[in-house]
């Protein structure tokens, strides 16, 4: 029987890769993942691509992991393993040792570093094609490998009968249309790009093969049956919910993705493989802004957490329970957040501290205001005319304010995003708005920053982090002293 008729749909996660405290395989976290994932309703599962740190593993380890994800799965889903390698030999011996360990399919990156031409590439696959006898993805992304596979040679390998689907994470809708085009009645062609699910669903995609499905499988299950069913509206709505977390998951890949199961409870560690860091891969910034969005999401238990003023003092709210969140925030003589967000003339970076109207923090309040310094001016933080805030917040430029106007297009816009964030920040149980509680913010926007809706954007998320830091007592000194290498003062280079 012809291997074409082996064919892919659905939602299949490229699976990450746990490690543990030695960068090594963490069998126990791996088997975990796969079977949630399944629990889930995946349709397939991906070992050994781009999210499973292939390239920073040997030979031998890839092994390994594909035979962990086949013994785990047993039988239940499809199992895709990858195989990719720079050199035609290494992925033949990859292959091969694939259909030992009973894989149902391979899939096979472009050869990456040295580039092969057109030519190279036809007779890259089809040498791997004659020795296999596995259905094999061919796979397309040219922002890991420098390599692009030209539309007119997946046409000419489509007629090798195991060469059965495509997988492109170009992200590029021309190349995915004309791949479509040419040989979407003979292979099933999957999106990798996750930003790009629904509109190549919509133009005729079989499925997808997505980092973020370890994370937000259901959701993207969803967007297929929608689109399968002709509810393309619920499916755009879902689409573009996720769509901020789908643009930071693909620039910061396995660490992103590991960063968000980690704080959802499904592996144990965040780790990847040096060089992968924390605070360059992911920005801690970035790292933030998933945590928002898991979230929004409902991925993550919220539990009611208490605000202990004194003994006798006591509010109780409700907060997305991450981190390190303790169920009782107490210590409300100095709290102390920081964060940055954005880069280039719109950077923003904002210090805060909270405490109580009878402690220090009241002090420096009401000294900072009866005491102006020239050109650092502070202001009241208000929602509108007339109404200020809650907590009561002032907010302090670090860079002298040069005009009126230099004044009113840049700190104007700042003020009216940290007065969103501390609401918002309010209605979601972060802050507790309360009469004994005042805030100063520290607030940098660059002097010729001039795009009012980014230093808007930019402060609001930086505020709202910075709040969130403060209460949940986050970066720990452990955490610093872990993070230490890839930290930097925001602004070394900058002014």
């Amino acid at each position: 029987m012809s291997q074409k008729s082996f064919t892919l749909s659905g939602v299949l996660p490229a699976l990450v890769t746990p490690f543990d405290k030695e960068e090594d395989l963490d069998e126990p976290a791996y088997r975990t993942l796969i079977s949630h994932l399944i629990d889930q309703g995946v349709t397939g599962v991906v070992p050994m691509g781009t999210t499973g740190e292939f390239s920073n593993m040997t030979l031998e380890e890839r092994q390994r992991a594909v035979e962990v994800c086949i013994d785990e799965v047993n039988g239940r889903v499809p199992v895709v393993a990858g195989i990719g390698d720079s050199a035609t030999k290494h992925v033949i011996a990859g292959g091969l040792h694939a259909m030992d360990a009973g894989a149902d399919a391979v899939i096979i990156v472009t050869p990456y570093y040295l580039k092969p031409g057109a030519k190279g590439l036809y007779e890259h696959y089809d040498t791997i094609a004659s020795k296999l006898e596995l259905p094999i993805v061919l796979y397309n992304i040219p922002v890991c490998t420098g390599l692009n596979l030209p539309w007119q040679v997946v046409e000419d390998l489509a007629d090798i009968d195991n060469i059965v689907a495509i997988k492109d994470s170009s992200g590029d809708m021309r190349y995915f249309m004309s791949v479509l085009e040419k040989v979407g009645d003979t292979l099933s062609v999957l999106i990798g790009w996750d930003e790009l699910v629904q509109p190549a669903l919509a133009a005729g995609a079989h499925g997808m093969i997505l980092a973020s499905a370890n994370i937000i499988p259901d959701m993207w299950l969803q967007v297929y049956d929608h689109m399968k069913e002709g509810r393309i509206e619920e499916a755009v709505a879902i689409q573009r919910k996720v769509q901020k977390f789908t643009r930071i998951i693909v620039a910061s890949g396995a660490l992103g993705t590991k960063c968000c199961m980690n704080d959802m409870g499904v592996i144990p560690s965040a780790r990847c493989r040096k060089p992968l860091m924390l605070g360059d891969t992911l920005s801690f910034e970035f790292r933030d802004e998933l945590r928002v969005e898991l979230e929004t999401f409902g991925k993550l238990e919220k539990k009611a957490i208490t605000f202990e003023f004194s003994p006798d003092e006591r509010l109780d709210s409700r907060f997305f329970r991450v981190g390190l969140t303790p169920e009782t925030i107490s210590g409300f003589d100095l709290r102390i957040g920081e964060a940055l967000v954005g880069d280039g003339n719109e950077v923003a970076h904002i210090d805060i501290l909270i405490g109580k109207r009878d402690g220090p923090v009241g002090d420096a309040y009401a000294r900072a205001l009866s005491n102006p310094v020239k050109g650092y001016e502070v202001l009241q933080v208000i929602l509108e005319p007339n109404m200020v805030v809650k907590p009561s917040t002032i907010m302090v430029p670090t860079v002298r304010n040069q005009s009126l106007r230099h004044s009113s297009l840049v700190y104007g816009p700042a003020q009216a995003a940290i007065g969103k964030a501390i609401m918002d920040s309010v209605e979601a149980g972060i802050l507790p708005e309360v009469e004994e509680l005042l805030m100063i913010a520290n607030v940098f926007v660059h002097p010729s920053a001039s795009r009012r809706k980014r230093i808007h954007i930019n402060n609001y998320k930086a505020m709202r982090n910075a709040i969130r830091h403060a209460m949940e007592g986050t970066p720990t000194v452990a955490d610093a002293l872990e993070h230490a290498r890839s930290a930097r003062h925001p602004f070394r280079d900058e002014i």
